[in-house]
């Protein structure tokens, strides 16, 4: 199967895994040249995954056993070093993003603002992670959300700054689905900085988060929210494009009347086997949709967002 488009920007990309490791930038870019793909976002994860005394198999992903994560800022640099070590070409099709902070810490955007200032090459911050179901309850320290009082002075610094921000941050609990419990901390956030570019990952679900007729949760939002943006990965790919074929309704007309604040991503973690059979996947989506909306999901968003237009 082969995508309905001439371009394709994939928007979500970690370029190491739970362990802080992975294939490699230069893998990431065999495999996007394989499966078509013109530009990625790319960024680390602001967690790794502990290996407890404890547990006698070596875990590699956050649910693997019963371990803890921590907040791992080295990820940034970890991510800022391969990007160095590729060929300027390469370089110029892939956006890093920097992300290694702790999301409850006062001082968290001390660290933004540091990273950001020795290396000006940053596109933007992210993936943040806040509310993430199993993972909050995996990772130490306080709960992550969005209207956390250290989340308002890394928004305020990347509306000042220009710079968009994604962030993880659950609609609602993995055991309510038929209320939204956690949607008023996000609102808040974007009521308070009305002047920021925020991504809202996976639209907000998450493995065990999921609700009836999201979509017209999601409708409500955007519009109330002009410079919100939600990327279609992960969970989310699963909800808009179910096993049972074609495209989940409600999505289609959601999308052609929000063309401009979709984007697409496939949400590798560090590793990049999948990525033309994930990014294959959204063929239904793109075929269903108008060629101006096509256009703008698959990569004209992603690249004005986080290239500053296709020729940056």
């Amino acid at each position: 199967m082969t995508l309905p488009v001439s371009r394709f920007v994939d928007a979500h990309v970690h370029g190491v895994d739970f362990l802080q490791e992975g294939d490699g930038l230069e893998s990431l870019l065999r495999a996007m040249d394989a499966a078509g793909i013109a530009r990625a976002v790319v960024f680390g994860l602001p967690v790794v995954k502990k290996w407890s005394a404890f547990e006698p198999v070596e875990p590699h992903y956050y649910l693997d056993d019963d371990s803890r994560c921590y907040y791992y800022s080295h990820t940034d640099q970890i991510i800022r070093a391969a990007w160095e070590k590729l060929p300027a070409a390469d370089r110029s099709r892939l956006a890093p993003l920097l992300c290694g902070f702790n999301p409850t810490d006062l001082h968290g955007v001390k660290h933004v603002e540091r990273v950001l200032t020795e290396w000006p090459e940053w596109r933007g911050v992210g993936e943040v992670l806040l509310r993430h179901d199993d993972l909050t309850n995996m990772t130490e320290e306080e709960t992550a959300r969005a209207n956390h009082p250290a989340m308002d002075a890394v928004y305020k610094f990347c509306t000042e700054r220009g710079l968009p921000l994604l962030l993880h941050h659950n609609s609602t609990s993995v055991g309510r689905h038929g209320e939204y419990v956690y949607l008023h901390e996000l609102e808040e956030a974007l009521t308070n900085h009305p002047e920021l570019t925020m991504v809202w990952a996976h639209c907000g679900i998450s493995r065990r988060v999921f609700h009836e007729n999201y979509h017209e949760m999601l409708e409500d939002v955007l519009r109330r929210h002009p410079r919100l943006h939600v990327d279609i990965s992960w969970a989310c790919r699963e909800e808009v494009l179910p096993e049972s074929g074609g495209v989940a309704e409600g999505w289609i007309r959601l999308i052609e009347e929000f063309p401009d604040r979709f984007l697409l991503g496939s949400d590798m973690v560090g590793h990049y086997e999948e990525l033309g059979k994930t990014i294959t996947s959204f063929a239904p989506l793109l075929e269903a949709l108008s060629s101006a909306a096509r256009e703008k999901i698959s990569s004209g968003n992603a690249e004005r967002l986080f290239f500053g237009g296709s020729d940056r």
